[in-house]
């Protein structure tokens, strides 16, 4: 009997952006993952227009994973409203594909959803004026309910929450300040901080910053693979957190 682990390393990475034009780009990726990590986070984008197609490429690509892999879809997953086929396509290749779910794995509890936009702080949107815009902000809302189900039904000491928008600001600082709003929003940090959450990944801004904390001082990774290649030069651009497992008290 394998005994249980006392710390999990998680890789995680986002915005792949698969298709035609970028076969094979997974397979060094994958090699390495098993040497570095006992789960693969994916923060979305993991296909460039959302086809079918390039779900399937994705799958093919990732066959030699030999840990775990956890997901949420990004908005070019959506490209082509074909959504549900992809995700589809990934579930059956053997992925965990989050979306107001969640789940365990090595003793640590995972929730996600896509998340939205809306803006940070202060300069948030509110549901005022036209009804398109109040459908905006209706989506992060919904987005934020969804991920604050899911915490909710993690009952381990650790959770991690994926998403692929950002939930605060200091992730997205150095891209242009006319997109935040597109860029994530603060409405997701609420249920991260209410729930004690261990650790925040997302992805989507591909020139943001690698890491920063929320209000209640979680940590929030990004995770863009743009990013990631440009910090780490030299390294497989996945990003590794070590997270300790606290043993289940005796019953």
């Amino acid at each position: 009997m394998t005994p249980p682990k006392q710390t999990v390393r998680l890789a995680a990475m986002a915005d792949i952006h698969l298709d035609k034009a970028s076969s094979g780009s997974l397979q060094s990726v994958v090699a390495k993952v098993a040497d570095e990590a006992d789960v693969l986070l994916l923060c979305g984008d993991l296909t460039n227009y959302g086809l079918p197609e390039e779900a399937q490429q994705f799958v093919r690509e990732l066959t030699g994973v030999k840990v775990p892999v956890v997901a949420v879809l990004g908005n070019h997953d959506f490209e082509s409203h074909k959504q549900e086929e992809v995700r589809q396509i990934l579930t059956d290749g053997g992925m965990t594909l989050l979306d107001g779910e969640a789940c365990e794995i090595h003793g640590i509890g995972f929730a996600g959803v896509k998340g939205f936009g809306g803006g940070f702080d202060q300069r948030m949107l509110t549901p005022w004026g036209e009804p398109i815009m109040k459908g905006f902000v209706r989506e992060a809302i919904d987005e934020t309910l969804k991920l604050e189900s899911a915490l909710a039904k993690l009952r381990t000491p650790q959770r991690i929450a994926l998403l692929h928008y950002a939930p605060i600001r200091a992730t997205v600082e150095n891209e242009p300040l006319e997109i935040f709003p597109f860029l994530g929003s603060s409405r997701l940090a609420e249920p991260v901080d209410r729930y004690g959450v261990t650790a925040v990944f997302h992805g989507h801004a591909h020139h943001g910053t690698l890491c920063g904390r929320t209000r209640g001082n979680v940590p929030v990774y990004n995770v863009a693979l743009p990013l990631l290649r440009q910090t780490f030069p030299d390294k497989t651009p996945f990003y590794v957190l070590s997270v300790p497992v606290t043993p289940e008290a005796p019953t």
